[in-house]
């Protein structure tokens, strides 16, 4: 008889292990799975562990397993070295979003033009070229977006032109590209195209027309900590060929660069590339993200103000728009990346910007590109901020 008990409550202390097994399954599965799709991989293993403890519990509870101190004691042992270690991912990711990006810290909202929050420049008079109809559609990289929202506030009717749906846009500058060979805008704002961007138009049948309309400065920046100051365009190359990887070999402390890059076919990966001319650009720090149907990709890092990092960018977009006092715009072969050393071509990473057309039949691209080229025009470039094409 006390046989038949004994199963009887072996049995039901089985039966009631496999439901809570059950139980723990059907939460702990859509969990895992919405962390996954958040690209939060850090947590899992510690999400994993506390279900394994919190399992194990239940079930050493049911077969009345923790009948002495010891083997509580144990399990409590074990169960936080388990824990500990688990939490070492999570931790390190907590660290590593709490150091600040560079490359996602603008609000462009502040730049719509004929907004009442506005910071966009207004010329002192009235622009001399006025558009009613025919408006044509402009796509361009965020950094030149101060520039063409002014540029429209000037010469555009006053309504709301909204960033991502209307005349005037701002995307990065692989989707302006992307919309301008599309036909789906008539003029894009940003540095020159890529290879692939050329090859893409090309493709389509497109022909891109460059029409220069200011110059700029391609920069370097590093923590605001970083002992160097500047670099020469040999060491440039040198780091991100991957031929110098330490700190102490450029005059800086005894500690690994990390050198981070942008996606591809952006505006300053494009000029990075150009830099380099046919010296090999080594692989950039990636992180694992999750796409939207759970899939892993390897995507650039974004830049992290680590103490041993730098990365790149152009020189209105950091110094005026993100406005970032932990990091220090490099000097190059001794020379820093100011407007007057842009304007008197002595910083050896100047260059054009363009208005980029691809054969629009719009009657106004060509006068609104005039207008742009104007003594009127260029002075709004350099009220803005920019370096105009002439002094």
């Amino acid at each position: 008889m006390s046989n038949d008990k004994g199963e009887e409550v072996f049995t039901l202390n089985f039966f009631s292990s496999l439901l809570v097994l059950f139980c723990f399954l059907f939460v702990l599965a859509p969990v895992s799975f919405m962390f996954l799709l958040a690209g939060q991989l850090h947590y899992i293993p510690l999400i994993l562990v506390v279900a394994v403890i919190l399992y194990l519990l239940i079930v050493f509870n049911i077969y009345k397993f923790f009948k002495t101190k010891k083997r509580k004691m144990v399990f409590g042992i074990v169960s936080g070295v388990a824990l500990a270690i688990a939490c070492i991912s999570p931790i390190k990711q907590l660290y590593l979003n709490s150091i600040p990006t560079v490359d996602a810290e603008v609000d462009i909202y502040q730049y719509r033009p004929f907004s009442e929050e506005s910071i966009v420049v207004e010329l002192e008079e009235e622009a001399t070229l006025k558009l009613t109809e025919d408006l044509p559609k402009i796509d361009g990289a965020t950094a030149l977006y101060p520039l063409y929202s002014a540029i429209v506030q000037a010469t555009y009717p006053e309504k709301d032109y909204y960033p991502y749906d209307s005349e005037v846009m701002v995307n990065t500058t692989p989707d302006a590209y992307d919309n301008l060979i599309k036909g789906k805008v008539d003029m894009i704002f940003a540095a020159g195209p890529s290879d692939s961007q050329q090859n893409y138009a090309k493709r389509l049948g497109k022909e891109l027309k460059l029409t220069p309309i200011g110059r700029e400065a391609f920069v370097f920046f590093v923590n605001q900590k970083n002992k160097v100051d500047g670099l020469t365009l040999d060491q440039i190359k040198g780091i991100y060929s991957g031929e110098i990887t330490n700190w102490k070999d450029v005059g800086g402390n005894n500690d690994e660069i990390r050198a981070f890059q942008r996606p591809e076919e952006s505006g300053s990966q494009t000029a990075l590339q150009k830099l380099m001319g046919d010296t090999p650009i080594k692989e950039a720090p990636t992180e694992q993200i999750a796409t939207g149907m759970g899939e892993i990709i390897r995507e650039v890092s974004q830049y992290k103000n680590f103490k041993n990092a730098i990365g790149y960018t152009f020189r209105y977009y950091s110094n005026e728009m993100v406005k970032n006092d932990q990091i220090k715009l490099l000097e190059v072969n001794g020379v820093a990346p100011t407007k007057e050393n842009i304007r008197n071509d002595s910083y050896p990473i100047s260059s054009e910007f363009y208005i980029v057309t691809a054969g629009s039949t719009n009657p106004n691209v060509e006068k609104l590109i005039d207008w742009v080229l104007s003594e009127q025009g260029q002075q709004l470039v350099e009220k803005v901020g920019y370096v105009p094409l002439e002094p």
